[in-house]
């Protein structure tokens, strides 16, 4: 593979790694008392703009997120390690081309934030123009892909199947960063599913024209019996999928 592809593979790996280390951690201060708050994509931005260097650390952010996008049509389109031309291998390339179009939204949210600090929702005031029945098939339709993206999450956490891309076999932490990875699938697939359940709910029910993330996620666990543990534990998890990302980012398998 061309070596300036696993470049912009492991700068985008890095920054995907980063934003959901932060969010968990952030949201897990919440949950124990500590500062922090409950944190999606925008709530990270917020909080990277306000440290010492922040603006030139929120640029080489969203740089590495469109690195992530870019790889991910790479996979999608190149087809650079070799993915299978049936009906599995065809699904897996359009979810990595659709990915790429989610991280490019992202990089915009990080650039956004160099020049305003507003955090606002951005997609009521454009959703809000939608026909009721599009609007409810929009949101029945991203509920769907999400449960199958929870699903294939929690799958690749059962049967250990994220570890089939890195090479640290030989390291001596290995064993610690599978831990992490698999804790962190399982807890990434749990969140997942509660912002599936908002879509499937607004599309179905409400008929409110309001996107909810990762943020709303965490509210709607500590809102819960047992909240504060629930949210803790998911917050811990989606920063230990965080971490498995920055680790392993330096030892991404590229071969076929």
């Amino acid at each position: 593979m061309d070596k300036k592809y696993k470049t912009i593979a492991k700068l985008g790996m890095f920054s995907k790694g980063l934003i959901y280390f932060l969010s968990g951690i952030l949201t897990l201060m919440t949950a124990l008392n500590l500062g922090g708050s409950t944190s999606g994509k925008s709530q990270v931005f917020d909080f990277i703009k306000k440290q010492p260097f922040g603006m030139a650390l929120l640029v080489v952010i969203a740089a590495g997120l469109v690195c992530y996008a870019i790889w991910r049509f790479v996979q999608s389109i190149k087809n650079p390690e070799h993915i299978e031309d049936d009906w599995k291998g065809k699904t897996k390339r359009v979810a990595y081309f659709l990915s790429g179009i989610i991280y490019l939204v992202f990089s915009f949210l990080a650039v956004r934030h160099l020049w305003s600090s507003s955090s606002g929702g951005g997609g009521k005031s454009v959703l809000s123009s939608l026909s009721p029945t599009l609007f409810t098939i929009l949101f029945i339709l991203i509920g769907v892909a999400l449960i199958i993206k929870a699903g294939y999450h929690i799958k690749q956490a059962y049967q250990k199947e994220f570890m089939k891309r890195f090479s640290i076999s030989d390291r001596k932490w290995h064993k610690a960063a599978k831990n992490a990875g698999y804790f962190g699938f399982y807890a990434r697939g749990f969140v997942i599913l509660i912002i599936a359940y908002f879509f499937l709910r607004a599309g179905l029910y409400s008929k409110e024209n309001e996107v909810k993330g990762t943020k709303e996620a965490f509210s709607f666990l500590q809102e819960s019996d047992y909240g504060t543990i629930l949210m803790a534990t998911a917050a811990a998890g989606l920063a230990a999928y965080g971490l498995f990302i920055i680790l392993l980012s330096r030892y991404r398998r590229f071969d076929a």
